[in-house]
């Protein structure tokens, strides 16, 4: 379970590069005749290097609109620019775009001509941060393996936005103004292949509803939520890094065995209004719960396991597998309870 896991994450993040490389060796032995080619086609405001002519650089540039984009173009790179509108024109003949990075310009919802993504149908990848946007853009295109739409003033989810982006991977939404009216029970209906979910920094003051059930990294720092539901994670199986820092979290807000999950290899609670450690599973390897209200620790009652069960099965049973834990900004003295010590043998750090 745990190889699977890393394997998909290790897909997730380092997919991009591997495309790169795949694209840079294929261009690498183009001769000057190629280079001529695609620099007389090069946009005159952008930049197209001669050892990547799968690739256009417009970034930086102080441009309100966007040039016309080559044919051959695979990635787009436009951030830290003026735009602020999105119109068929300038793709008119980019049918093979796979990734376009419109980061940090001042797009709106108004601004973006109608379809004009959903056209794309090659595209993998949108990043569409640091705008002007007060929804989720729709359509998108259905083939699309990661949208991120971070710091943005994103309010709204139109219904029926991600109901066939079966191959998204990741849904970066951190950092806008979403509250929970607008995360409803179908809202992620469609996301099937989902990996990450980021809803961090926005208004929710509730779990959101109907999480797809392949995901892995859930991420809800710096909300203002106070309780997790009964059985939450029954319907998240695969969870696996789980963020809830900066929250408003208490001992009354968990259930008895909220955060006993065995697919949780990640827990972070910090910077929350808990008074105790909540009960873990024994698979979990980091637990964050600084900056709480916890006054003292009880490896006896934290201890997942019975530790005199695990004193006779030894590193041969169902030892906990913590590795990590953080404690301080607590009322916490140290030194650390030996029974602490004794029920996770495998910590290797604790800060105090």
């Amino acid at each position: 379970m745990i190889l699977k896991v890393y394997m998909s994450l290790l897909l997730l993040f380092l997919v991009n590069s591997v495309w790169t490389r795949t694209v840079r060796q294929v261009y690498d032995d183009l001769g000057p005749d190629h280079w001529s080619h695609y620099t007389s086609e090069c946009p005159q405001e952008c930049f197209c290097p001669p050892s990547f002519p799968n690739a256009l650089y417009c970034d930086n540039k102080g441009l309100k609109e966007i040039p016309p984009i080559p044919a051959r173009i695979w990635y787009l790179y436009l951030q830290n620019n003026q735009i602020e509108t999105l119109s068929e024109k300038p793709f008119a003949n980019a049918t093979h775009l796979r990734w376009i990075n419109l980061n940090k310009n001042k797009i709106t919802n108004s601004g973006i001509e109608s379809g004009v993504l959903s056209k794309l149908k090659r595209l993998l990848y949108l990043f569409l941060e640091d705008n002007e946007l007060e929804e989720v853009p729709a359509p998108l295109p259905v083939g699309l393996e990661q949208l991120r739409l971070a710091r943005n003033k994103i309010s709204k989810i139109p219904e029926g936005v991600f109901s066939h982006l079966e191959n998204l991977t990741m849904l970066d939404l951190h950092q806008n103004s979403l509250l929970d009216s607008a995360l409803q029970s179908d809202t992620f209906q469609g996301l099937n292949n989902l990996m990450q979910l980021n809803i961090a920094k926005n208004s929710l003051k509730k779990m959101p509803l109907s999480i797809p059930a392949n995901t892995l990294q859930l991420f809800l720092d710096n909300n203002s939520i106070e309780v997790i539901p009964e059985n939450y994670f029954s319907a998240i199986p695969k969870v696996t890094f789980l963020r809830l820092n900066y929250n408003k979290l208490s001992d009354d807000g968990i259930p008895p065995n909220g955060f006993n999950v065995s697919s949780i290899l990640d827990l972070q609670l910090s910077h929350n209004q808990l008074t105790k450690i909540p009960p873990i599973n024994a698979h979990l390897e980091h637990l964050h719960l600084d900056h709480n209200k916890i006054k003292s620790v009880n490896g006896t009652q934290i201890c997942p396991v019975s530790i005199a069960l695990e004193e006779d099965y030894g590193y041969y049973g169902n030892i906990p597998r913590l590795r990590y834990l953080r404690l301080d900004g607590n009322e916490i003295q140290p030194p650390i309870p030996l029974d602490v010590m004794i029920c996770f043998r495998l910590l290797q750090a604790v800060v105090i």
